[in-house]
């Protein structure tokens, strides 16, 4: 006869960092116990649930960043002090009772405990867990119960806690909601001794309370019917109850509290998005690790995403975020369940992988995050490619505390960058060096901005045909008090690094824009000026605005100026660049591509683009007229822009049989030696005063 197979029951998903976050509201707004918390060195509310906020007349927003005398009143701040003194000075929870006088003359008693947080190996409280619990019933009810029996009765019916009676041990009565905690009835309960629901490890507490006679309150656990602890707080009374001696023991269920604790815990250490560690609980427990000797070798990974920021740009933070959980989970499900995975804020991730001896060791894990990360994301029903550039830090070779393997998995992770991303690189001692002299170059080019150290040089663009000036191309140049005038090759990489080309290509635009109104004021040279961008300002989802801005400030027209992009502009952006091209040219702005020929444009793509010219890159120029893979190559581009109706210019002409040749095929417009260097403004107007009539130069023969 077959056994019957079981049928397989489908996987529940986990729930997202966000129902957890929505479940959480939700049990603390529901929980019958006020919830705060404070930061202990400002005392600022960090935290309230509904309960709390409400009682003193706010709500859970305008609750938050309000100091504790601001929220509770001077006079009662002034009282409880000495409580919140022990709590940040002792380190210790402190419970107490406050009696407080309603509006109505009534008396309420409240009891409050509150709970330090101090992260492991901190010296200090870092906040402080305010839970209040409305305790006026149990105290009523003792009142009650020495005044009247038949109270007593009615208030075990009303009440929401478990409440047990025993004589000698052995239970006399238990009202509804102690039947309920423990799932069985009163007559099952009625003359049972009251120790055989008591948890195991707990039965010699309860026996030494009950011996005793104390009347006292402590935590401890009972048992379900089912077998289930139940975590449970014992207030124990003694008392008269028709003539017998009794004693009475409320039992408050503690379970919504400790998971609101713990929850609050969770929520302390891990980063709400992803779930993963955050930054500080991360390198608390890297560090734990390191001192104790468990992380004998290991290995820390710094990964960030290549271009996540066109995905917040692009579809919005709510995409992005689903984004972000994507890789969360792909990154935990490729490492063990040993090895510390955290988010740090933004796109960046950290990873300590234990007990690796051999870089292999760590590649083997390397390509496997590159391979699940890189797998495409859905987002916005669309397929979005994200992949990671990692820096790898190996211990103790490259360090031997948590702040120097971070510095140098992070060095690392950049020169990732640098090397065409969704790649990785170990981190070498050079790379330090580098690192210093790239800070403080970073330090200067802040200051140059500041201190008027930049300058544009203005290289003339003819006419092939008739040596007429056609245009100028803006190239930026570096007055360093030092090391004299740079070229950006010195310098382009560090400022795209550190974001410094935001504010500095918004000025080489805006001094471009300023030197061609001149020039066309005074009737020097009436044509456009052309200024390269750089990729972080193109990704801008602002730049058209920002172009508009330079324009209406320096009081030009857009056909006054020329935007010239590189063809990994074109492939980087090509989703969003038929929209923005068109908005540019609508501004009156001519749009060339620089370079044309080195990058990796696929050729349909140009017929998508609004572009206006293509500008041959000078490697290919160089070589002319006797490399004749360089000939093929310089004639089949400017036959296929001419194709597409654009015009055509090349860089780097050198001499006259180079600029005949490439006039010849059809060539629109040259720059380079042969016509004249780049030059500063002043020497641009003295070099167009000095040429006289356009001209074409002669081939000697």
């Amino acid at each position: 006869m077959d056994t019957p197979v079981p049928p397989v029951l489908p996987a529940v998903p986990a729930p997202s960092a966000e129902d957890q976050a929505a479940q959480f509201r939700l049990l603390a707004d529901n929980v019958p116990v006020l919830i705060a918390v404070f930061d202990a060195a400002t005392r600022t509310c960090r935290f309230a649930n509904r309960q709390y906020a409400r009682s003193f007349g706010l709500d859970e927003t305008s609750a938050l960043g309000r100091t504790f005398e601001e929220i509770i009143g001077d006079d009662a701040a002034h009282e409880i002090e000495p409580h919140v003194q022990r709590v940040l000075n002792e380190r210790v929870s402190v419970s107490y009772e406050r009696r407080l006088e309603r509006r109505d003359g009534t008396l309420r008693w409240i009891e409050v405990n509150l709970i330090p947080y101090s992260p492991p190996g901190a010296l200090e409280v870092q906040s402080t867990f305010v839970l209040i619990s409305d305790i006026t019933r149990f105290r009523e009810a003792e009142t009650a119960v020495r005044e009247s029996e038949d109270r007593l009765s009615k208030f075990m019916e009303a009440s929401m806690e478990g409440i047990v009676f025993h004589r000698d041990g052995v239970m006399t009565d238990v009202n509804p909601p102690l039947c309920e905690l423990v799932g069985y009835s009163l007559e099952e309960l009625v003359g049972r001794p009251a120790l055989s629901m008591i948890a195991p490890d707990q039965v010699e507490t309860v026996r030494s309370v009950m011996e005793s006679g104390k009347e006292t309150r402590y935590a401890t656990a009972i048992l379900h019917r089912s077998g289930e602890r139940v975590d449970v707080e014992f207030i124990v009374r003694t008392m008269w109850r028709n003539g017998e001696r009794l004693r009475m023991t409320i039992v408050r269920d503690l379970r919504p509290h400790l998971e609101a604790l713990a929850r609050i815990q969770h929520l302390a250490q891990h980063d709400p998005l992803t779930g993963l560690l955050n930054r500080s609980t991360f390198m608390e427990r890297l560090r734990e690790r390191l001192s104790q000797g468990t992380a004998r070798r290991a290995a820390l990974l710094f990964i960030d995403l290549d271009n996540f920021k066109r995905v917040n740009d692009s579809l919005g933070h709510l995409e992005g975020d689903r984004v972000l959980r994507t890789v969360s989970e792909r990154l935990r499900g490729g490492l063990r369940g040993s090895d510390l995975v955290a988010r740090f804020g933004g796109d960046e991730f950290v990873v300590l992988l234990e007990d690796v001896h051999q870089r292999k060791d760590v590649q083997t894990v390397l390509n496997a995050l590159l391979s699940v990360v890189e797998v495409p994301v859905q987002a916005d029903g669309r397929d979005l490619s994200v992949t990671p550039s990692i820096g790898v830090a190996m211990y103790p070779e490259h360090g031997d505390s948590p702040e120097e393997l971070l510095q140098h998995a992070d060095t690392a992770m950049y020169l990732a960058k640098t090397a065409g991303r969704a790649t990785y690189r170990f981190f070498e001692p050079v790379m330090a060096q580098n690192a210093y002299a790239d800070l403080v170059l970073e330090s200067e080019l802040a200051q140059a901005l500041t201190a008027d150290e930049f300058v544009l040089f203005y290289q003339p663009q003819v006419d092939a045909r008739t040596g007429e000036l056609v245009g100028a191309e803006a190239l930026l140049r570096w007055r360093h008090p030092q090391r004299g005038l740079l070229t950006p090759d010195a310098f382009i990489i560090v400022a795209e690094r550190h974001r410094l080309m935001l504010p500095l290509g918004e000025w080489v635009m805006y001094e471009a824009a300023r030197q061609t109104r001149a020039w066309h004021e005074r009737g020097v040279a009436a044509v456009p000026i052309a200024v390269n961008l750089s990729s972080m300002q193109f990704r801008l989802a602002s730049f058209s605005k920002s172009v508009a801005h330079v324009l209406k400030t320096a009081g030009v027209p857009g056909e006054w100026l020329e935007l010239e992009l590189t063809e990994r502009m074109l492939t980087d952006e090509i989703d969003r660049l038929p929209e923005l091209l068109q908005t540019l040219r609508a501004q009156g702005l001519a749009i060339s591509i620089d370079d044309f020929g080195t990058g990796y444009t696929a050729l349909n793509q140009l017929t998508r683009l609004p572009l206006d010219k293509l500008k041959i890159d000078q490697s290919f120029v160089a070589v002319l007229p006797e490399d004749g893979g360089a000939a093929a190559i310089t004639r089949a581009v400017v036959q296929m822009a001419k194709g597409l109706g654009l015009r055509v210019g090349a860089e780097g002409v050198r001499n006259a049989r180079q600029w005949q040749l490439l006039a010849d095929w059809g060539c629109d417009e040259l720059q380079g030696e042969v016509v004249a260097p780049a030059m500063a403004a002043e020497e641009f107007e003295a070099w167009l005063a000095a040429r006289g009539e356009p001209r074409v130069p002669r081939i000697d023969t």
